[in-house]
């Protein structure tokens, strides 16, 4: 039996699960709403202010989707209630980022500024030139942005410019030495 499978997803205040025909599961809180379609190999129910995940057969497949469909929809009622955050740090002369309406653009050494449409769901917050903080509901989606944000300019392990996330730590490499004649 999975562990993490069969913990119950506890429902706080102010938070609704919904789930429809197919295992289609809504979850609406203060930071909106979110709806995943999971397999049907599983049986989701509400049962008071938790909602339990049940697999029917011992199958190594639904032993997996198990603790995965679980841990999902936990992740879900985290984040329509606290939401997730992805901190990321600028290195470089030069390099910085500013906020221009919905747009996020980044200045990194390029010919070019390179401009990021923030996609829905999603927020970017600039609170300095050299730090950018993306939010949301989704941890999917917020990951995601924030790992195409960081592709931008990767970390280099020379003098370390690039964008990367707060906790990274670049390994630093020795440059040449002299020539050996």
């Amino acid at each position: 039996m999975s562990r993490i499978g069969k913990k119950p997803v506890a429902i706080p205040v102010g938070v609704t699960v919904k789930i429809d025909d197919g295992n289609v599961v809504t979850v609406k809180g203060p930071n909106g709403e979110l709806t995943e379609k999971f397999s049907t190999r599983l049986t989701i129910k509400v049962e008071g202010a938790e909602v339990i995940v049940e697999r029917s057969s011992d199958d190594k497949f639904d032993r997996s989707l198990h603790g995965l469909t679980r841990s999902l929809i936990q992740n879900m009622v985290d984040g329509v209630t606290k939401g997730f955050t992805k901190t990321l740090e600028i290195n470089g002369v030069g390099y910085r980022a500013a906020k221009n309406g919905s747009t996020l653009v980044l200045n990194v050494g390029f010919s070019h500024q390179v401009e990021m449409q923030e996609p829905e769901g999603v927020t970017v917050e600039v609170p300095a030139q050299t730090k950018i903080v993306v939010k949301g509901a989704d941890k999917q989606a917020v990951g995601e942005f924030a790992a195409k944000i960081r592709a931008v300019r990767k970390p280099e392990p020379y003098k370390g410019k690039g964008i990367k996330y707060d906790y990274e730590v670049v390994r630093r490499k020795e440059g040449k030495t002299g020539a050996k004649k």
